[in-house]
């Protein structure tokens, strides 16, 4: 792992401030200036409980010789953590500098408060850190209102997972067509009864986040660009209905109408299913062998097309971001293009933490430890991705739940037409609201 040396790295930004001017203001007035030394300075970070949290722990050490800047860590569960922040940052406290937050749920929330600075020039104007390596569908969940406020560093994609024997024994290509699963999952169904051809989460809130893929890859979103509900469409309809039936048509199980990840998985593991699209960042679930009876089966690819090609969800799962009331701004800043340079994510992704930089997934000792498999499967939805996996607004939960009602109607059975016209209704009035 390299980084610039302090006396090297000072000058260099003193330079670049000379030349261009660094010295940024943000909406509140606070100031971002590349060219300070932040030696002796205490730069407080507040962090969630994660691999990558105790992984950058290990090697904060390095930052603090190099810029003799010191880091003081505040750990939290990430419940604690949304309650610190929402007390906290709603209070315009001074005492969090950087901050590890959820783009999915926050970014918008904390972004319309003024809670998070902008740094869009100080990410657009170093080549050597190099925003555009970035992805764009995790880049763009921490943007608002065309404003850099967030640098992601853990990702997630939407990956199928399939039984290479299942679909050897059939004579079965790997579906690139979500028609093609459809007509994979009936098939190995037929030849096994006891095995659902595919299985998915089905819980109203938590399928919603996979269900986007089927959603956007076959034309339909979330709200429309006037801000209205963009969930009765015709795209949408089909999309609620195509879910529904690839979970219940090819089956002879009784589903499971509450199942998230885990149980979704754990049907998987025990050799019940054929295909199952969730998250990439869970794939140690199904190739270890004490989780996973057919842990030396399973493949993986890229989402399959639909009518509007592959457009499977490619988002940042956490972020950082500067607190717009730290009087700390530069050295956050400095502290944040260190921890989410190359250097570091290649640290993090050889320890099976997936980060957002293109460059990173085209090296080779960054990958080695993964599949093959999976990695083209990331490379090629990382380009396709859409960077978000739900509603982006203020109230994310109760987004979730109204919008997860036709999945819930459509994997039951249900009238989906007629349910999709009810959530419309009520998402639209949700939206009137969370927009005020």
């Amino acid at each position: 792992m390299k980084y610039r040396s302090k006396t090297a790295r000072f000058l260099a930004a003193a330079t670049t401030a000379v030349v261009a001017g660094t010295l940024v203001s943000c909406s509140s007035g606070s100031e971002i200036d590349e060219s300070e030394g932040i030696e002796g300075t205490t730069i407080r970070v507040t962090l969630a409980n994660h691999v990558w949290t105790e992984t950058i722990k290990e090697l904060i050490p390095e930052f603090e010789e190099e810029t003799g800047a010191k880091v003081e860590i505040s750990q939290l569960a990430e419940d604690q953590l949304s309650d610190q922040y929402n007390v906290k940052l709603n209070a315009g406290t001074d005492e969090i500098d950087v901050l590890m937050y959820r783009p999915l749920q926050e970014n918008k929330l904390f972004a319309s408060n003024g809670y998070l600075s902008d740094i869009t020039e100080q990410v657009e104007g170093d080549d050597e850190w190099d925003w555009s390596d970035f992805q764009s569908g995790p880049a763009s969940l921490t943007t608002y209102d065309d404003t850099v406020v967030g640098v992601p560093i853990i990702t997630e994609r939407t990956v199928l997972y399939y039984r290479k024997d299942l679909l050897e024994e059939a004579g079965l290509e790997v579906p690139t067509t979500l028609e093609d699963l459809d007509a994979a999952a009936a098939a190995i169904h037929e030849l096994h009864p006891e095995v659902a051809g595919y299985i998915g989460r089905t819980g109203k809130s938590a399928a919603v986040t996979q269900f986007s893929a089927f959603l956007f890859s076959s034309g339909g979103k979330w709200i429309n660009d006037d801000g209205t509900s963009a969930i009765d469409s015709e795209e949408a309809r089909g999309a609620y209905q195509f879910y529904g039936d690839l979970i219940r048509d090819h089956t002879d199980a009784t589903i499971n109408p509450e199942m998230s990840w885990p149980e979704a998985f754990a049907v998987f593991q025990q050799g019940q299913a054929a295909f199952i699209a969730d998250a990439d960042s869970l794939y140690k679930n199904m190739t270890d062998p004490s989780q996973s009876t057919v842990s030396d089966q399973v493949g993986f690819a890229p989402f399959p097309e639909g009518e509007a090609g592959s457009k499977p969800y490619n988002v940042a799962a956490w972020a950082l971001a500067i607190n717009e009331s730290s009087e700390n701004q530069s050295a956050a800043w400095q502290f944040i293009q260190w921890a989410t340079s190359k250097e570091i994510t290649l640290e993090m992704s050889k320890l099976g933490v997936m980060g957002a930089r293109t460059s990173v997934w085209d090296d080779a000792d960054a990958t080695a430890d993964y599949p093959a498999e999976l990695v083209e499967a990331i490379k090629i939805n990382g380009e396709n991705g859409v960077g978000e996996d739900r509603p982006l607004v203020i109230q994310v939960a109760e987004a979730r739940e109204i919008v997860g009602d036709p999945i819930v109607a459509a994997i039951s059975g249900g009238d989906v037409d007629a349910a999709a016209e009810s959530a419309n209704k009520a998402f639209d009035e949700f939206l009137l609201e969370d927009a005020e």
